[in-house]
């Protein structure tokens, strides 16, 4: 038997999780507008890009007090599913 108090954490968590969707589409959106220009398949991977943002969250995973291993995974996990997303959805010129 789960505990009222953990019943009420998991509600937070749910609205939370809905939000991260909005966030999540928004997201895709403008994945979307970015793959509209990009001219070819080999310009959907940026490796120092991806580096480059994986550092900037480090540094502000950081300063938030927030694990960067849990933000450094999460963000990896969120770069390679819309690699992913751009092959699936690019459409050569």
């Amino acid at each position: 038997m789960v505990n009222k108090s953990i019943l009420n954490i998991r509600k937070k968590l749910d609205k939370l999780d809905n939000s991260l969707l909005d966030i999540i589409k928004k997201r895709s959106h403008l994945v979307d507008i970015v793959i509209k220009n990009k001219k070819f398949k080999k310009d959907i991977v940026d490796k120092k890009r991806i580096s480059i943002i994986l550092k900037n969250i480090s540094k502000k995973s950081k300063k938030k007090r927030i694990d960067p291993k849990i933000t450094n995974k999460v963000w990896k996990a969120m770069i390679k599913a819309f690699i992913d997303y751009e092959y699936r959805n690019f459409k050569k010129k």
